[in-house]
């Protein structure tokens, strides 16, 4: 591992903390500090000509703000002669504007793939996009993880019987199968309609969950207005508990409210993004699954050059990642 080199920026300094401890090295030392009008100033305190730079940041709330740092950081460590600099975004802030739904509009995720390359990124980790096809926004490597099987194992050591796995919407189904196919059990799907931009309403249900344990699966929960009303029409069905499991727990505006009031009996989420103190005060029914050994040996692999999809294939289902 000579060579290596791995910051965390403001976002994810934990879980950055958590990588090096797995790779047993010595987190990069920066100070990143603020000018009185507010502009951010990075100054690295190690040594990194030459060096193999991992900078771990998520894009997560605010996302301006932790967007821009990662952008300074880099630059930073160009400006500092490092011969290689890989982004490692646990969490991609702008995903969800990937196309234009309506005139007039930009594609703002294509927008911040462009200004990361700029920044000086010769490679990018990252997991769990909200949309596949930002992949082929990037003009340099990029990566893409996905945290199934972290989750998965969790929910196999709870030995659940008689489960459904539900698909909240339709356009979820694929990242819901992904989870069916390893877990096994039966599968079904909702259809909603979008009433106004924080307003949801349950429309059909295509599947049985009447007297069943209900695993729903997302990439991630954001303000928790689509999970939150699927607990509440499933729960109406029948269905004996709600449990709910995502990638990025953004937990933005009414969301931590929401499901503090809903039906939801256990949420699981990973640590790519910190948890907002809302959540951890308020949410007694969530668990907090750490990606970091599954990043750790994806930058490992990527620092030596081996294959990362060659992850999926590996016996030991923690470290399982595609790319």
């Amino acid at each position: 591992m000579n060579g290596l080199k791995i910051f965390g920026g403001s976002s994810s300094q934990a879980l950055a903390q958590k990588i090096c401890r797995y790779l047993n090295l010595e987190l990069g030392r920066a100070n990143v500090s603020r000018f009185p009008d507010g502009e951010t100033l990075v100054k690295l305190e190690d040594d990194v000509r030459g060096r193999d730079c991992f900078l771990v940041q998520s894009t997560c709330p605010p996302v301006n703000d932790n967007l821009l740092e990662l952008l300074i950081f880099m630059d930073s460590l160009r400006r500092a002669s490092a011969r290689r600099i890989t982004a490692v975004i646990p969490y991609f802030g702008y995903a969800r504007q990937d196309r234009k739904a309506v005139g007039r509009t930009p594609i703002t995720a294509k927008l911040v793939a462009n200004m990361i390359t700029a920044a000086g990124a010769n490679r990018v980790l990252t997991m769990d996009l909200h949309a596949d096809q930002i992949q082929g926004f990037f003009d340099i490597p990029l990566d893409h993880l996905t945290a199934v099987p972290v989750i998965v194992r969790y929910f196999k050591e709870l030995n659940l019987n008689n489960f459904v796995t539900v698909s909240p919407d339709v356009g979820n189904m694929k990242t819901a199968n992904a989870y069916s196919s390893r877990l096994g059990g039966d599968f079904a799907v909702l259809n909603k309609r979008r009433k106004t931009s924080d307003s949801i309403e349950m429309l059909n249900l295509i599947g049985e969950v009447d007297g069943r344990d209900v695993l729903i699966f997302d990439d991630m929960i954001a303000t928790a207005g689509t999970i939150c009303a699927a607990a509440d029409f499933l729960r109406a069905r029948g269905a004996r508990t709600i449990t709910i499991a995502a990638t990025h727990p953004v937990f933005a505006g009414p969301a931590v409210q929401r499901m503090q009031n809903s039906q939801i009996n256990r949420i699981c989420v990973t640590d790519t993004i910190p948890l907002n103190s809302a959540a951890e005060q308020n949410l007694n029914q969530l668990t907090v699954l750490s990606i970091a050994e599954l990043m750790g040996e994806a930058i490992r692999r990527i620092h030596r050059n081996e294959s990362v999809s060659a992850l999926f294939d590996s016996s030991d289902s923690s470290r399982n990642a595609t790319a």
